[in-house]
């Protein structure tokens, strides 16, 4: 029952589409079929020219990580319950009932809930994603770089990841499953967006080339 509790908390706090309600009551606006129609804080931001409105969602789905993971830490004494919890409001926030199953890319969501059970996987992420996007100046491409990156470090440094987690050492393997099943999450609604970028790539690549024929 614990395990249920867990995944429906977690799921109906991710899947409230803070961004949506937010621009609708705003700006009267439906952020998805506008700008590129992801249900997070960075549309909502290049849409209404608005860093406050931006930052206010960012807030609000970060904080659809946070509570669910508070509400389970409070009430049950194994980690398992709020790493479900956060699992869970990641995939509903990417994938929300409200919304016919559309939804944002789950970033802020998984950085509020793993800043509290999980530290290690908030700062390897965000160190990486500072890193790259300075080199690349592209936030995308910071996005899938860092998430990739991170699923490898928590593969080959399991035992420290852990260790600076609400997990127990012999947790290992429970801890494993729960972070690249959240950033594998991540990385698949990035996928699209991936894909128009290494096409705009190629583009221009080939434009480039004719060019110099």
């Amino acid at each position: 029952m614990e395990y249920l509790i867990s995944a429906l908390l977690g799921y109906l706090f991710g899947s409230i589409p803070s961004a949506f309600i937010v621009m609708k009551r705003a700006k009267g606006v439906d952020i998805t079929s506008t700008g590129s129609g992801n249900v997070g804080a960075m549309n909502t931001y290049e849409v209404s020219g608005s860093k406050l409105i931006g930052f206010i969602v960012f807030l609000m789905d970060a904080a659809k990580g946070i509570i669910p993971v508070l509400i389970t830490m409070h009430f049950f004494e194994l980690t398992i319950y709020p790493a479900l919890a956060l699992l869970f409001a990641v995939f509903g926030h990417c994938f929300s009932v409200w919304l016919k199953f559309r939804g944002g890319r789950g970033l802020a969501t998984a950085a509020g809930g793993s800043f509290i059970i999980a530290p290690y996987i908030f700062v390897v992420w965000a160190v990486l994603w500072v890193i790259i996007y300075f080199m690349k100046k592209d936030i995308l491409l910071a996005n899938i770089s860092s998430t990739i990156l991170t699923i490898l470090a928590i593969l080959t440094g399991s035992s420290v990841a852990v260790k600076y987690s609400s997990f127990k050492q012999e947790e290992t393997e429970l801890f494993l499953l729960f972070a690249v099943s959240v950033l594998l999450i991540i990385f698949i609604k990035h996928m699209s967006p991936l894909r128009e970028l290494i096409e705009s790539k190629t583009k221009m690549k080939t434009g480039k080339e004719n060019d110099n024929d």
